[in-house]
């Protein structure tokens, strides 16, 4: 997590793409968020009822091929150990990241 002056809050998260042939490609990435939510997302991130957040914001990242950057996005936490998920969306180009299988070679020949 981090708050960048005139720029605003952050937050850490995972953003998984089901691929052709059962694989899975998981980015990291910041969501921005509501600067008034920070400090209960620092609070709960540290506290016993972290498996229970859910925090709304905006990809800060640009993920081809699809760009996406400032695209909403609802975070959970899906494992307790891991930073929260992306895990869905109202805008529907990130709601089809998120929910369908996308062609394997494609998306890896983006990471080079």
């Amino acid at each position: 997590m981090m708050q960048v002056n005139t720029i605003g809050a952050f937050v850490r998260a995972l953003l998984p793409i089901h691929l052709t042939a059962g694989h899975t490609i998981t980015y990291g990435v910041w969501v921005a968020i509501n600067p008034d939510d920070l400090g209960r997302v620092f609070d709960t991130w540290w506290s016993a009822e972290y498996p229970d957040l859910v925090v709304d914001g905006l990809l800060a990242n640009t993920i081809e091929p699809w760009g996406l950057l400032g695209a909403p996005v609802k975070l959970r936490v899906i494992d307790p150990d891991h930073t929260p998920y992306c895990v869905d969306s109202v805008d529907g180009r990130m709601r089809s990241v998120l929910t369908d299988e996308w062609d394997h070679d494609l998306v890896l020949s983006m990471l080079s």
